[in-house]
């Protein structure tokens, strides 16, 4: 009888668990959708706040990484959106993995959509793609960004834009913010670089380490 009772607390003890960690998941699927429903239209304070104030946190784009609360605030209030402005990028194929001691976790996400930045030559326009890599992290029972990185794969203008012909500007894939970094960015992901973002998680099925680290060794702009 004391064995059949210890069987059925182990069993509710791990339904518990993974209860947990999937209500865990689905609130950081919420923090990063969150996240680029508020770039869409540049909201600044409210994309400043899904950041943890820990002393890791950190930004990383294309230009480089942005360290620190402040760094993210000094990139996102370096913007000011006119009605012109679209920084549309769906969050996309999630894989979350919840760290055993359940107050931290690791996600990467597709980061696919177009932006329209109005600027005095006219408004420039694009479709861009690239891969999230995110720590996040659970203070209060809050999850929040703890690091989030973008690595762009390829920016392009459309064939036929979205913007009225007199207001578009020249297409410049290679504009840089002026907002300097306090790390400049070594990795070149760029199509047609090759480079593969590393993966955090084993082969699904194999249980093996994926080949991105020899694939990555044997590229150019690699360090």
């Amino acid at each position: 009888m004391t064995s059949t009772i210890e069987a059925l607390e182990a069993q509710v003890k791990s339904l518990a668990n993974e209860v947990r960690t999937l209500k865990d998941i689905e609130s950081i699927r919420t923090l990063q959708k969150a996240y680029g429903y508020y770039l869409e239209h540049w909201m600044s304070q409210e994309i400043i706040d899904l950041f943890s104030d820990g002393p890791r946190v950190s930004l990383t784009l294309g230009a480089g990484t942005y360290s620190g609360k402040e760094g993210v605030k000094r990139y996102f209030n370096n913007v000011k959106p006119t009605h012109e402005f679209l920084h549309q990028i769906m969050q996309m194929a999630d894989i979350i993995e919840i760290a055993p001691s359940g107050d931290t976790a690791f996600g990467r996400w597709y980061g696919f959509g177009a932006t329209a930045l109005p600027s005095d030559a006219g408004v420039r326009q694009s479709f861009f793609s690239g891969i999230y890599s995110c720590d996040y992290i659970k203070e209060d029972g809050v999850w929040k960004f703890e690091t989030l990185r973008f690595d762009e794969f390829y920016n392009a203008t459309p064939k036929d834009g979205w913007v009225k012909p007199e207001r578009l500007a020249p297409h410049d894939p290679n504009a840089k913010s002026k907002c300097i970094p306090d790390i400049p960015r070594t990795i070149q992901s760029r199509y047609p670089a090759g480079y593969i973002v590393p993966f955090h998680f084993k082969h699904p099925v194999t249980g093996k380490m994926t080949t991105e680290s020899a694939k990555n060794a044997s590229l150019k702009n690699i360090k």
